[in-house]
């Protein structure tokens, strides 16, 4: 592979793939797969062809219900990654200038890359909490700038970023004369208390996120768009040009999914609950490490207050058969990002070698 075309590929996601897997993974950050046979599915209400190409009116009408929005502002995807190329390739011509977080969810920056956008960058802090400054982030804003693009909750921190700061943000968009985009894929963790779709604070928000992270569907890849309707239907109409047509038994199953919701999050939210205090636990044992801790989401990313995280990273993995992410792909090597959404038993024997690591470290 020539370094240009290296250039448009994603690092972590590679990683991810390939490497991540481990007898004890901690690197993983939604809820565990469920197994079809745990959710109560009929033969009869599946079909796998559909005479409805730019979406299925069910799956529509429960996702814009579930969004509080019009079924016209909805566009389903296979999965929030892919929600995000469709609506940033809508949203964005190259040369462009996009406006991005830093730290990011690696294949965010990735594809700004690859629509050959300009990419400019504003940071979020250790020091403050990983929380956006909004002062910092207008003076980066130029006439250049079409897109600004924020995770909420932020990957790979956890941190919640409040309705008052999205909606200054919004404010900012819209006298500049850009769009906001918003994954909030991990928001879904706040399963009944989720607040409100950042699409709610103006129409120059588009907003993704899909039932991978927490309900343990990532392989229903049921993602989704909100936007306003002309976009909506320009994303639709680009869509023709990836994806074609969606997969219709995905579809259905994912209707199925959402009418049983209630009993998944449940589930979900206990396991949350119980290993955010282990996880809890564990940090405050650990002098060597400090870290921000979201009251929600499946993620935390410590930091190692002395030495190299890659190296304990590749430490943990090869003597101790544990994974967690290393800091790299966020590019910021002196942490690690630790997901505690697994069953209880694999997260305490995690930690264990963790903190073995940590003592030979």
């Amino acid at each position: 592979m020539s370094d240009s075309n290296r250039a448009f590929t994603s690092e972590y996601m590679h990683w991810a793939k390939t490497q991540s897997v481990a007898r004890f993974n901690l690197a993983v950050s939604g809820m565990p797969n469920l197994k079809l046979q745990e959710f109560n599915v009929d033969l009869n209400d599946l079909e796998i062809t559909t005479q409805f190409p730019y979406g299925y009116p069910p799956l529509k009408q429960s996702l814009a219900r579930r969004m509080e929005v019009d079924e016209n502002c909805i566009v389903t995807a296979a999965g929030t990654t892919f929600a995000n190329h469709l609506a940033m390739a809508a949203l964005v011509n190259p040369g462009d200038e996009v406006l991005i977080e830093q730290p990011t969810y690696e294949p965010l920056l990735s594809l700004a890359r690859y629509l050959g956008a300009k990419v400019k960058r504003f940071a979020r802090r250790f020091a403050a909490g990983f929380q956006i400054d909004v002062d910092e982030l207008e003076l980066s804003i130029s006439a250049k700038t079409r897109l600004i693009v924020i995770t909420n909750l932020h990957n790979p921190t956890g941190v919640l970023t409040d309705s008052g700061t999205i909606k200054r943000i919004g404010e900012i968009a819209r006298s500049a004369g850009c769009r906001v985009l918003v994954d909030e894929v991990y928001l879904e963790t706040f399963f009944e208390r989720r607040p409100p779709a950042a699409f709610h604070l103006g129409r120059e928000f588009v907003v993704t996120s899909s039932l991978t992270k927490a309900f343990g569907l990532s392989g229903l890849r049921c993602g989704w768009i909100v936007a306003e309707p002309a976009l909506a239907e320009r994303m639709w109409r680009l869509n023709d040009l990836f994806a074609s047509t969606p997969v219709h038994a995905g579809e259905r199953l994912s209707v199925v999914a959402l009418k049983q919701l209630d009993r998944i999050t449940a589930n979900a939210k206990a396991l949350l609950v119980r290993n955010r205090e282990v996880v809890d636990s564990f940090l405050e044992s650990r002098s060597e490490l400090e870290a921000v801790r979201p009251e929600f989401g499946t993620i935390v990313f410590p930091r190692l207050k002395r030495g190299s995280a890659d190296e304990f990273c590749r430490l943990l993995r090869e003597k101790y058969e544990t994974s967690v992410v290393p800091g790299r792909f966020f590019e910021m090597e002196e942490h690690f990002r630790l997901g505690f959404a697994i069953d209880p038993e694999t997260l305490v024997a995690g930690l264990e070698r963790l903190v073995r690591a940590l003592d030979e470290v």
